[in-house]
């Protein structure tokens, strides 16, 4: 099920809202954990098998680990967890990638099981993994309800594509908490704005990605305009999922970090990836980073771990090599403006230049099938594959979607929600905000409806993640 569909928006989030504030508080969280589960099975409700194995795992294992806290028990109980996690995740996301591998080095023809990858199980597996190591570090108490610590990671608001949200920071709030009325408007209308990036912004700049993709005719000018699109793409729908599952938790009572903050106003790639995707660049550096020494190293112990970790997030994201090359792409940035770059350029206009360019690179590369189409794609955009600078059809298709374009170039910076903010701060500006606020983001679903309506489906990004 999506948060974009008609079946939610009109069907499962009302049912859900009205049973959740009807039934007392002792039964809220069940209310979250079933609707949940329905959420999750709703297209293939054999996956809840691999949810709900994880989660008894986790809940043993954690029960174990304090219990014989400090001892071998603990830690075989914690190692045992962990490989339950990643040995799950490792079969139904990286099985066939190690067995095409295998079957290209040694010349052997081993079959591909041909694994079917549960939706979000990327997310659920590292928050887990966060709870389990917290328990066995001593950080958090084991959760003794097991519905309490299912509801926190089944629960739909972030369950498919996050924020990736930690036990420590909503521990409290398993048992206690309410929701007051401005708590559920100020939530459904970030969730609107989260529906509008995603409808109106995201899903016109794939258009222009998929339109791209069906042409054959391709020139260099369209290769440029396929890698902004993209860029924007990306990021209207993946912020704005973000956007409606922090929404979403705030109506519920839970308060979500924020995962992103304007990432392409950077000025550089270190400056990005602490705008971008927050939640998962936390995790790496807490689980990952950190205990191989982080930047407390010699440097090149620091580059070690620098390697590791941005190989790590690649792999994170897909099972293919021009995922693991685009977090090594990342790492090399890193590491270039760490050891090399002066300091008196890093906060630069061409730094922001710079920084743009790489990420469009980038994009490419995650966005590629494959090597040898992000080559291509490389060549392309500098003239090299013998194809033209423009034609008719390429500068038709920038004509046409300049506007969309500029728009949401300006939507992707502070700019929009300054202006909302500072107008906030006059008196008859608040009074005037007061009212159109929710009638625009009443308006703004409406808007979202009748696209769905004459739509198709439209699933976001970091689904196949």
């Amino acid at each position: 099920m999506l948060f974009s569909s008609i079946t939610f928006l009109y069907g499962f989030l009302p049912c859900v809202l009205l049973m959740y504030f009807v039934v007392p508080d002792r039964l809220k969280n069940l209310v979250l954990l079933l609707s949940s589960l329905i959420f999750y099975g709703w297209g293939e409700p054999k996956f809840l098998v691999f949810m709900i194995v994880s989660v008894t795992q986790s809940y043993a294992a954690a029960l174990l680990i304090e219990r014989f806290f400090k001892t071998k028990i603990a830690k075989l109980a914690f190692c045992a967890s962990a490989a339950a996690s990643l040995g799950l995740l490792a079969y139904c996301k990286y099985a066939d990638f190690f067995i095409e591998n295998f079957n290209a080095v040694t010349g052997l023809s081993v079959p591909l099981l041909n694994v079917a990858l549960p939706i979000g199980i990327s997310f659920y597996t590292f928050q887990i993994l966060s709870y389990v190591i917290d328990v066995y570090r001593g950080d958090v108490p084991a959760q003794r309800n097991f519905i309490d610590l299912a509801m926190y990671i089944a629960m739909f608001p972030q369950l498919i594509a996050g924020p990736i949200v930690r036990y420590s920071d909503i521990e409290k709030n398993l048992k206690r908490r309410k929701t007051t009325l401005e708590d559920a408007s100020e939530g459904m209308t970030r969730f609107s704005v989260g529906l509008a990036k995603k409808i109106l912004l995201a899903n016109s700049a794939a258009l222009i990605v998929s339109e791209f993709k069906a042409f054959e005719e391709k020139t260099v000018l369209f290769y440029w305009l396929y890698a902004a699109a993209y860029m924007l793409h990306i990021y209207f729908d993946f912020s704005g999922y973000s956007d409606m599952a922090i929404g979403l938790g705030r109506v519920f009572g839970f308060r979500f970090s924020e995962n992103f903050n304007y990432p392409y106003i950077s000025a550089s790639i270190t400056e990005f990836w602490r705008r971008w995707h927050i939640s998962l660049g936390g995790w790496f550096r807490d689980y990952l980073y950190i205990p191989l020494g982080g930047n407390r190293v010699k440097p090149i112990r620091h580059v070690f771990n620098i390697i590791v970790v941005w190989a790590a997030t690649g792999f994170w994201h897909g099972a293919s090599w021009n995922f693991i090359l685009w977090g090594l792409l990342y790492a090399v940035l890193l590491l270039f403006e760490k050891y090399v770059l002066p300091v008196k350029y890093r906060f630069s206009v061409p730094m922001h230049i710079y920084t743009l360019f790489f990420l469009m690179f980038g994009f490419v590369l995650f966005d590629s099938a494959n090597v040898g189409e992000a080559l291509l794609c490389f060549k392309s955009m500098f003239g090299f594959a013998d194809i033209p600078v423009a034609n008719t059809a390429s500068l038709y298709y920038l004509r046409s979607n300049l506007v969309l374009l500029v728009i949401a170039a300006i939507g992707a910076t502070p700019l929009p929600k300054r202006i909302y903010e500072k107008i906030g701060k006059t008196t008859v500006g608040g009074k005037v905000l007061a009212v159109l606020t929710p009638a625009a983001a009443v308006a703004s679903v409406a808007v979202c409806t009748a696209y769905l309506i004459d739509g198709s489906f439209n699933p976001f990004v970091y689904f196949r993640f």
